[in-house]
């Protein structure tokens, strides 16, 4: 056979491969993720400053695509979550909790987690105990724990000046107490992280970020109960520890979960910032232990 039936290599050097854009230490498109925590803030804030409600709004769409976001993540599994009814009972969790408030919310799960359950039963026997669980684990995870906010932003009470109520200043206080642990880390762990805290589960989370996480939380949440909450300095102390230890472990069990489900980010919805479930874990292990030290020892003392 002839030699110029054989194709001839491709002439030429090879087309060069597109390098990944390297962010450093910073592990992220800066630029990108500061434009958009400003756009989601700058909506948090006039959803407060005009129509609190329309805050929960907010907050049931932040469930809905939770929710997306971690049956897209578990389908790397197999694992296929309901979406319907757990979309539709985290809504109906989220709104009866601020309405009625934590007696409904309890209900609201209990009936929402059993009505997974018989759902799921169409589709038979293979597979029901896998689903099952990881729907349940859900339900608690997302709205179960989002529907706390709503509670805080039920809490009733005028402060004398008359600015705004004590719910709406529950809600910021949480925010920027939370913020404080992710800045505080991050400045922190850029300029001085060496020595890991957690290198199998979040390599680029250092003790030293902790430090960072830690000073800001306890500075934040004293000013944050002192001067706007008018509360005691030791509950604002204590703010600041509950956030740091319950937002760096969210941070961590969302590592964990992304890294069993073998996933970078949950998603790529907000830019420099990945999958909202990506920012979300530090506010969703935050609200509850938060709530209940703002109930009982700001807004009833």
């Amino acid at each position: 056979m002839s030699d110029a039936t054989t194709p001839a290599p491709a002439s030429g050097p090879a087309a060069p491969v597109p390098p990944t854009k390297d962010h450093g230490r910073a592990g992220r498109d800066l630029r990108a993720a500061v434009l958009s925590a400003v756009v989601l803030l700058g909506a948090i804030a006039a959803s407060l400053a005009f129509w609190k409600t329309a805050f929960m709004l907010i907050v049931a769409a932040a469930v809905v695509v939770a929710i997306w976001e971690l049956r897209k993540g578990m389908l790397a599994k197999g694992i296929d979550l309901p979406e319907q009814p757990l979309m539709l009972g985290g809504v109906v969790m989220v709104g009866v909790a601020y309405f009625y408030g934590a007696p409904a919310l309890v209900t609201a799960t209990a009936v929402t987690a059993l009505v997974i359950m018989l759902w799921l039963l169409r589709r038979g026997i293979d597979g029901y105990v896998m689903n099952a669980t990881a729907s349940v684990f859900t339900l608690v995870y997302v709205p179960f724990l989002g529907s706390f906010v709503a509670l805080l932003l039920a809490e009733g009470g005028w402060r004398g000046d008359g600015l705004d109520d004590n719910g709406v200043r529950g809600i910021i206080a949480f925010i920027l107490v939370t913020i404080c642990s992710d800045i505080g880390g991050y400045i922190a762990g850029v300029l001085f992280g060496k020595h890991p805290m957690a290198p199998v589960i979040s390599p680029k989370k250092s003790w030293e970020g902790f430090a960072g996480s830690l000073l800001a939380c306890v500075v934040g949440g004293w000013l944050l109960v002192v001067y706007l909450l008018d509360g005691d300095w030791w509950v604002g102390i204590a703010l600041g520890l509950i956030a740091v230890v319950m937002a760096t472990l969210g941070d961590l069990c969302e590592s964990v979960i992304k890294r069993d489900l073998g996933i970078k980010d949950m998603s790529q919805v907000i830019p420099g910032h990945g999958g909202l479930m990506d920012r979300l874990d530090s506010l969703l292990a935050t609200i509850a232990p938060i709530w209940l030290l703002l109930h009982y020892l700001v807004f009833r003392a």
